[in-house]
């Protein structure tokens, strides 16, 4: 579970361990590097702890967790690329089982609007590398151009 709030961890942790009847494990900032490396260490072993809470950050880079079933982003970030990041620590080379993704979204949250902000950066990009073919800005029409950066005062609201 990927969370970007340090102060959310040790009660995602606490409610964790009373579902589960175990406890698990949780990584953040200031978890050490020698204490970083037991943490995934024994999360990968096949008696290991039921879940890992970690911090986005922290967690987001240099892991691998391929014991990982399903991968929870608890709070969501305003960057995709970074919640890509922590999503493929449990999708790395050893990986053998299918791996779920669920996104916590609360409607009427800034969560919900996060949500939508994403989904039109990945759409965007989407449109930009169709077809898996790179499409280079200075390649574009001035038209085209024009109609990527306009405003749309009908949908901004203004």
């Amino acid at each position: 579970m990927f969370t970007q709030f340090r102060e959310i961890i040790d009660p995602l942790s606490t409610h964790l361990a009373a579902v589960f009847g175990r406890p698990g494990l949780a990584l953040h900032g200031g978890t050490g590097v020698r204490a970083r490396r037991g943490l995934v260490e024994a999360f990968q072993r096949g008696d290991g702890p039921p879940f890992f809470v970690l911090s986005l950050k922290a967690g987001g880079t240099g892991l691998n967790l391929t014991a990982a079933s399903h991968v929870i982003h608890f709070d969501r970030w305003w960057n995709p690329a970074v919640e890509n990041q922590a999503t493929d620590r449990a999708f790395r080379i050893g990986q053998r089982r299918n791996v779920v993704v669920h996104k916590f979204i609360t409607s009427g949250t800034i969560e919900e609007k996060i949500d939508r902000l994403i989904s039109e950066k990945n759409d965007l990009a989407k449109d930009l590398l169709e077809d898996g073919r790179e499409v280079k800005l200075t390649e574009l029409s001035d038209e085209d151009l024009l109609d990527l950066v306009r405003l749309d005062i009908t949908r901004a609201g203004v």
